[in-house]
């Protein structure tokens, strides 16, 4: 095992009240893909920003190898004396660092380099630090929320470039799969400490489970042993006193242990507040368009939305999801075709932009909209702390302005504001955004499970392949001209589907072209009697070269048949599984070309 480049060992932090960290660790070895996992407030950006040096702890020890280089991903990046975007993400390379990395990056992250750092948008200002810190390929990448704002291409090509990159990652994400597909390793850190996983998240969850359910029995275990204590200490013969006084101190000990015991923080409890049903038919759209000056955003566009449809609707940034989603929800009007809404409709959005939150407002007012203290949820009068609890707020974050929470809090509070209102229709806008995967859990049951109608627009695909019935996107993804499809399913449903789609169009154009190879044939076999030197030469070596491209894919085969391989190596499994589908495709192409040329050959032949 190399040596640590990084480690933090007992790492105590507070910032008043119970330690944010009380014992926490991280150990960074070259060549690790950790994913760092926890809820919202558990201190993961905190314990990132202390592997930075960017935070000081308490206490506790802090390695950095001297000669190892980090870079941390800035949530706020500083662009204070840069007149573009080029010249701040140049400034962190190192002296022997190649430039050409910045402008590859920024070019792969929807910038030119140009842009003026002022006029970014919080999306845009994201994708400048992220091009920043990955330029110099350093030995340590400590990345926080490195999807955020970013649509599902660039999302595949993240993983892609940090899958081969050379740093150890340290990734804080809510997007599961982006999780599963770098990490190969996971640290979770819960009630202030930090436990390791040797294996990615995708094998966190059950892990997870299991630790709680061991940590469940000892308390029980413990709870029972001071039950034979006391029983003792009530009821027992008098012996030795100093036995008597050990035994006494033992169960002093076991009870501080059990009463000091915090348990795992509790889950958001929360349903849908009942509304009226809405009508069957929810959206009507008929070939409605949408046009910006020259650029078709929506062409000609159809669809029927029924109650009790979930839809997704994908698609790069710019594409349009948005504009389509509002017109869709009679929020702006089509250049052309007509949108009909139900009957009944009781609409809630949830916007990603959290424009419904003041700043100034405290938690209750904003719950109550400032009718007092209480609340009605489906028809029950509440008080506004005991719904609180439900979604994971303290009692005394009541009069906590709104501009004090982080941003998965503010997600969870407009979650819990929404819930509280009768709806039939959920407009949610990246609802994802900010919320730690326990919170995540419970969206995706409320939204699979909710009795009306769900329109969501969303890059979290492992969220889209759990709720959504059917999926919105661009017919072409990387350069959208305004034309959408409906596809049944979800994210992974969609990408089947057009793959499919893309070899059946490929399987028609080949058809339409034998007719005119053959017709070609015929009319040089009218000239000539026999096969061209190259005709010949490819019919000959053809076969053995159909042989080759066999004996590869069988080599494969053999690798990829190991169970484990995928858990052990997945980067291994994905490259054998992208290599073996080129061979197949090019198998295909020899074996048609060998027919084509022993049919002409036998028809010269006559």
């Amino acid at each position: 095992m190399a040596p640590p480049i990084l480690k933090l060992d007992d790492i105590f932090l507070s910032f008043g009240g119970a330690p944010l960290l009380a014992g926490a660790g991280l150990q960074i070895e070259p060549g690790d893909k950790i994913c760092l996992v926890g809820r919202n407030g558990s201190g993961k950006s905190t314990l990132l920003k202390i592997a930075a040096g960017l935070v000081e702890a308490q206490s506790g020890e802090v390695f950095r190898h001297p000669s190892s280089t980090v870079r941390y991903l800035e949530q706020a990046p500083d662009f204070a004396d840069f007149t573009t975007v080029q010249a701040y993400a140049e400034a962190g390379l190192g002296p022997g660092d190649d430039p050409y990395r910045v402008t590859y990056l920024l070019s792969h992250l929807g910038l030119t380099g140009d842009e003026d750092p002022k006029m970014l948008s919080g999306g845009e200002s994201r994708r400048a630090a992220l091009a920043r810190v990955m330029a110099p390929e350093p030995d340590i990448l400590l990345l926080d929320e490195p999807t955020n704002h970013l649509d599902l291409p660039t999302i595949e090509w993240l993983e892609g470039e940090l899958q081969k990159t050379r740093s150890a990652l340290v990734l804080i994400s809510h997007d599961r799969r982006f999780l599963e597909k770098v990490s190969t390793a996971t640290v979770w850190l819960d009630r202030g400490t930090s436990r390791r996983l040797d294996r990615g998240f995708a094998h966190f969850e059950a892990w997870r489970d299991q630790v709680l359910e061991a940590e469940e029995l000892e308390q029980h275990k413990l709870g029972k042993s001071i039950e034979r204590e006391e029983h003792w200490l009530r009821y027992g013969v008098t012996a030795r006193r100093k036995r008597n006084m050990r035994r006494l101190g033992e169960l002093q000990t076991m009870r501080s242990n059990y009463r000091g015991h915090k348990g795992p923080q509790g889950t958001v409890q929360a349903t849908v507040s009942d509304a009226q049903e809405s009508g069957k038919l929810v959206i009507e759209a008929d070939k409605i368009t949408k046009s910006f000056g020259e650029r078709a955003i929506v062409t000609p566009f159809s669809i029927r939305v029924h109650r009790g449809d979930c839809v997704g609707l994908v698609g790069p940034n710019g594409a349009g999801k948005t504009t389509l989603l509002k017109m869709l929800t009679g929020q702006l009007s089509p250049d052309s075709g007509i949108v009909k809404l139900g009957t009944n409709l009781e609409i809630a959005t949830l916007d990603q932009k959290r424009e419904d939150l003041d700043p100034e407002d405290t938690l209750a007012n904003y719950l109550t909209d400032g009718r007092g203290e209480n609340l009605l949820v489906n028809g029950e009068q509440r008080h506004v702390t005991g719904y609180m609890k439900e979604f994971l707020f303290q009692p005394e974050q009541a009069r906590t302005p709104i501009r004090n929470l982080s941003g998965g809090e503010r997600a969870r509070l407009m979650l819990a504001r929404i819930l509280s209102r009768p709806t039939n229709l959920l407009i949610l806008d990246e609802p994802t955004n900010d919320l730690d995967i326990e919170t995540l859990d419970l969206l995706q049951e409320i939204v699979a499970g909710f009795p009306g109608t769900v329109i969501l627009v969303s890059h979290d695909r492992d969220f889209l392949d759990r709720t959504v019935t059917s999926t919105i996107a661009p017919a072409v993804p990387d350069a959208p001209d305004g034309r959408w499809i409906e596809y049944a399913g979800g994210y992974s449903d969609m990408l089947t589907q057009r793959k499919g789609a893309l070899e059946e169009r490929k399987r028609a154009e080949k058809a339409a072209e034998k007719p005119k190879t053959q017709e070609a044939a015929r009319s040089a076999g009218s000239t000539r009697s026999k096969l061209s030197f190259k005709q010949k030469f490819a019919l000959e070596n053809l076969p053995k070269e159909m042989a080759k491209a066999e004996a590869e894919i069988a080599k494969r085969e053999q690798v990829m048949a190991d169970p484990n391989l995928f858990t052990r190596d997945p980067a291994a499994f994905n490259r054998l599984a992208g290599e073996m589908e080129k061979l197949r495709a090019s198998l295909t192409d020899m074996e048609e070309e060998w027919l084509e040329l022993e049919m002409l050959r036998e028809e010269l032949e006559g």
